[in-house]
């Protein structure tokens, strides 16, 4: 059921997306856009792990560098039954993580410079245990589907405001200029509600994976306590596009994007997991 409701949220970007071309440039505009979108997908599908990586100028992280991290992914990986994903740091001091690629054979985990500092060994098995969690649901395909379509709806409803500056005409059938400004307006609101809807169920599927494979749900509820507060003092230099895809909301410490975030608020996700600890919740994979 999960899956099937995604694919349709997923289907309801692309058709957005769609509905701003033609209401651009009318029938040859939504032919445009149906096209531009269906090489996106295809694109995102084959090559989203290394779009992403060179996004944020991820490094491959060695063994030499981070024997425990290796180790720790190695046995959760085999607890699950995947390969091993590529791991890769990004030189940024915000503590941060997330994991891309098409599918659990070719995935790959990030993790920020900040997180390896701030983390002991219990709280960082649990964070690339989340992270593994999303590999083995195909969750990563979706998520950088979903920010590549969203990424596209952002810069046309961007052009779409100097097309109604410059170019607009209030006779136009579909309101002139006013209302392509209205719709340059709404279409990235949308797209970002869409993107709430997508991920936020995941989060909690993700958590309770961290904790099965980590075997330790108090190692993750530690590490998100620790993530939501220095993530808030160090702003991370992300993408609103990406932002779902972090295993916490880069932007969830200002308060227009608490409003809409891709995230459930962190307190609810640490509250989940101290009750997977005391044997309320049994975490599962």
């Amino acid at each position: 059921m999960n899956n099937t409701k995604t694919v349709l949220l997923l289907g309801a970007l692309t058709g957005l997306f769609l509905v701003i071309g033609g209401y651009a440039g009318g029938r040859s505009g939504m032919l445009i856009a149906f096209i531009f979108a269906a090489v996106m997908n295809v694109g995102a599908y084959w090559f989203s792990d290394k779009m992403v990586l060179r996004a944020y100028r991820a490094k491959e992280l060695s063994e030499t560098d981070a024997p425990k991290i290796h180790s720790a992914v190695s046995r959760m990986s085999e607890k699950a039954g995947i390969p091993k994903p590529k791991l890769y740091y990004i030189d940024q001091e915000s503590p941060n993580a997330f994991a891309t690629g098409r599918n659990p054979e070719h995935a790959a985990i990030v993790v920020s410079r900040g997180i390896m500092k701030l983390m002991d060994n219990r709280e960082l098995e649990g964070v690339l245990g989340h992270e593994l969690t999303h590999i083995i649901h195909r969750d990563t395909l979706i998520s950088t589907v979903a920010a590549t379509i969203s990424g596209a709806i952002m810069f046309l409803a961007y052009q779409m405001r100097w097309f109604a500056f410059f170019g607009g005409s209030d006779d136009d059938d579909n309101g002139g200029a006013l209302g392509l400004i209205v719709m340059a307006i709404l279409a990235p609101l949308a797209a970002t509600i869409i993107q709430m809807a997508i991920s936020r169920a995941r989060e909690y599927k993700a958590d309770s994976g961290g904790a099965y494979l980590s075997e330790n749900p108090d190692g993750l509820a530690s590490g998100l306590k620790k993530l939501g507060e220095f993530s808030k003092r160090i702003p991370m230099k992300a993408t609103k596009q990406t932002a779902h895809m972090f295993i916490v909301n880069p932007f969830s410490g200002k308060s227009l994007f608490k409003l809409f975030s891709t995230h459930p608020p962190i307190e609810e996700r640490i509250n989940r997991l101290r009750e997977m600890s005391r044997g309320s919740i049994t975490p599962t994979l």
